[in-house]
């Protein structure tokens, strides 16, 4: 321990002495431009619109500006929830938290208490609500696979369970439950056979509940999943591929005399047998929607015999895709090894790592069930843990679920949801982090935007009040292709996408929040160099510029480094050991600090943010600096300006304007600067590390007309004070 205490000591001696010579530096550097204006280039103007009619936005950060925790191992639960790593984990300055719900990612059932009971308590199996009784504190909360998720491999990683039997649809999308026809909820299976192969038959085998009408389509086209780009082509239904009055079983169909190449099939299911399935008719969830033992495509030989489609050597196995699940399991389903577990509602809440803020906390949706959502907020609130917002489900788009089936389940959890407590603030969808819209099939008007329907669907059924907010998450670029470049495209992506949803008919009124963060969705090299802080500070700014209300980064505790295909990184603000002894800070920490202790201030209140701009370009046009100017609660006016030129260093000067005057700082400027000169990450395999590694340097310098300000190559920098003439 002795020896731990003195490495940290040394570090923090050799960060003294850096911290001084630089602000020495700063210093002179800032008064040499200040008299002899020829040193550096003609200082540019940041030009701050600061007319009080022209607030581009408000935000409190103690509620706008988070961070969230994921799924961890039972180990790193240990070890993360201590108070070292929480007092750690704090200080990077984030106010609320949100909390991730990878069970549900990976398509599975979850729960959030093992007190509870089964729908079919005899044989531990069915569905569960857990209990709101206030027992033994909740640490670990366990993932459970779906044994009814059968051949489908929609979704992330799904979680491996011994049980698997047949696909079987969520009942919950059935009329019983949500007063609809059926066929205004078409269940479906999609057949990817990875590679356009000639096709004239479909082998099927039912199980129950069967559809008795159902249609057989093909995709002409391209690209029949993919809800980012957008489907290119569109569904027809074979010659022979309308089914009525089907009795089930195992049947080959026929579909055409003359194959079809295609890649990809649907089997689309608009009526039910309503038969009940192996588990009996005690339970009329057993007895709605639609189940299938095997699917297979194929032709009819000579003979007439079936042939099903075949694959070559080194081709891609077909998959399935199917439109939802039915969240039956049982208690033999449980994955209770001890590298996947979620954090226990007791140890989240009481841990300090909330922050004493309200947190937003999930509920499994789309593989769950209403009542042990209800339940799960009971308790909590039984607790008297604070809940700021709660999200709905988990990542939809990517499970290629329609928005109205998101839309009909949505409703019949904000029913049981709002029973416990009406004031609660339920939203989604939590989309994954895309760049453009999420665009589907048409449906029978055309519409192909997936939150357009969604939110016409809730316009539809009176219960637009239900949402809340509307949440996303946004991981911009591809992590193997990130240049220095790619920087200068974040501020338009996020003020895009914030557009589109606007766009899509989310009402103005209605938040739109950021809650999960970070440069792309796989671990890559710049996640850690200078590159991300830049990124971090641009992406915060242009989503508050956009309209955001509130922002999550991604994730609080510390990891370790890994491989990427552009060096080692680490996706969090600290680098540690596997004992989660803390090695060194990255540059996301720092990009932290300085968006949440320097350019806001929390703890109190509402910060107005006003237009502001420079003229700072590169001969091809691209902005080199970019400006983000709030008005904060104390007075002062607090600019966070990025100088993304990697090369140089740029002259400022400050100016702010309304209808009546230009003004300037007055007075002192507390001027504070982070970049390339205070941290260079050090791509050394596992042993990677930043050297140096911060901190941000600070300095006082005068304000008034000619003040003007040195941004430093590549950095982040904050100049906050009081402007003569503007309160």
């Amino acid at each position: 321990m002795q020896k731990v205490i003195s490495r940290i000591h040394a570090r923090n001696l050799k960060r003294l002495v850096v911290t001084t010579i630089a602000l020495f530096c700063l210093i002179a550097e800032s008064r040499t431009a200040l008299s002899q204006s020829g040193s550096v280039a003609q200082p540019a103007t940041v030009r701050v619109d600061a007319t009080p009619g022209h607030i581009i936005n408000s935000f409190d950060p103690d509620s706008a500006l988070g961070t969230s925790i994921d799924v961890l191992s039972r180990n790193d639960i240990n070890k993360v929830y201590t108070p070292h790593i929480v007092q750690e984990s704090l200080s990077a300055g984030w106010g609320p938290i949100t909390y991730r719900n990878n069970t549900e990612l990976r398509m599975a059932a979850w729960h959030w208490t093992e007190d509870g009971k089964w729908s079919d308590g005899a044989h531990k199996s069915g569905y569960f609500t857990g209990s709101t009784e206030l027992k033994e504190p909740i640490r670990y909360i366990l993932a459970y696979a779906l044994p009814h998720r059968g051949f489908a491999t929609s979704g992330d990683r799904p979680v491996q369970g011994p049980n698997l039997t047949y696909w079987k649809s969520n009942p919950y999308l059935t009329s019983k439950f949500t007063g609809e026809s059926d066929s205004q909820h078409p269940q479906w299976v999609i057949v990817d056979m990875k590679a356009d192969k000639p096709v004239s038959a479909l082998r099927i085998v039912w199980a129950s509940p069967y559809a008795t009408s159902y249609h057989v389509e093909y995709w002409a086209g391209t690209d029949a999943l993919d809800f980012d780009a957008g489907p290119k082509g569109e569904w027809k239904a074979f010659p022979s591929g309308v089914l009525q009055n089907a009795q089930g079983g195992s049947v080959t169909l026929k579909l055409t005399a003359t194959p079809v190449t295609t890649r990809y099939l649907r089997v689309l299911m608009t009526e039910s047998s309503n038969t009940c399935d192996e588990h009996g008719s005690d339970d009329v969830r057993n007895c709605v929607g639609y189940a299938i033992q095997h699917i297979a495509p194929g032709t009819t030989g000579g003979s007439g015999d079936f042939v099903e489609v075949t694959h070559d050597p080194g081709e891609k196995r077909t998959s399935y895709t199917a439109s939802s699940i039915d969240p039956w399991h049982s208690a033999e389903d449980v994955n209770d090894g001890g590298n996947y577990q979620h954090s226990g509602f007791d140890i989240f809440f009481t841990s300090g790592l909330t922050n004493n803020l309200p947190a937003m906390i999930p509920v499994t949706m789309l593989y769950g069930i209403p009542e042990d959502a209800a339940a799960q907020i009971a308790y909590i609130e039984k607790r008297g843990y604070r809940i700021g917002y709660i999200e709905m489900g988990e990542e939809p788009d990517g499970k290629h679920a329609m928005p109205e089936d998101y839309g009909a389940l949505y409703i019949q959890w904000a029913t049981a949801i709002h029973k416990v407590d009406p004031k609660l603030k339920l939203g989604g969808p939590i989309f994954e982090g895309v760049n453009e819209d999420i665009r589907v099939w048409p449906d029978a008007q055309g519409r192909i935007s997936w939150m357009g329907r969604f939110v016409a669907y809730l316009k539809a059924h009176g219960r637009l009040s239900d949402l809340a907010f509307v949440s996303f998450e946004h991981y911009p670029f591809d992590p193997c292709t990130i240049s220095w470049k790619t920087l200068y495209t974040e501020p338009q992506l996020m003020k895009h996408i914030l557009q589109v949803w606007r766009d899509d008919g989310v009402p103005k009124n209605v938040p739109l929040m950021v809650t999960e963060n970070h440069l792309a969705a796989s671990l890559t090299g710049p996640m850690t160099t200078i590159f991300a802080a830049l990124w971090l500070a641009d992406n915060v700014g242009s989503f508050f510029e956009g309209g955001g209300a509130a922002f999550y980064h991604s994730p609080i505790q510390p990891q370790g480094v890994q491989n990427t295909c552009l060096g080692w990184a680490s996706w969090s603000n600290f680098v540690s050991d596997e004992n989660y002894t803390i090695k060194g800070y990255t540059s996301p920490y720092f990009a932290a600090h300085m968006i949440n202790l320097e350019w806001v201030q929390h703890r109190a209140g509402v910060h107005d943010m006003f237009p502001s701009s420079t003229d700072i370009k590169d001969a091809e046009g691209n902005v080199l600096v970019t400006s983000y100017a709030v008005h904060r609660p104390d007075g002062n006016w607090s600019l966070m300006l990025v100088n993304r030129d990697e090369s140089n260093p740029h002259s400022v000067r400050v100016v702010f304007e309304d209808s009546k005057r230009a003004s300037f700082f007055s007075g002192p400027v507390t001027f504070v600067t982070f970049g390339s000169e205070q941290y260079v990450w050090q791509n050394e395999g596992p042993n990677s590390h930043a050297d140096p590694d911060g901190p941000p340097v600070t300095a006082s310098l005068p304000g008034g007309p000619q003040a003007t300000f040195i941004l430093p190559k590549a950095s982040i920098t904050v100049l906050r004070g009081k402007v003569n003439g503007l309160k």
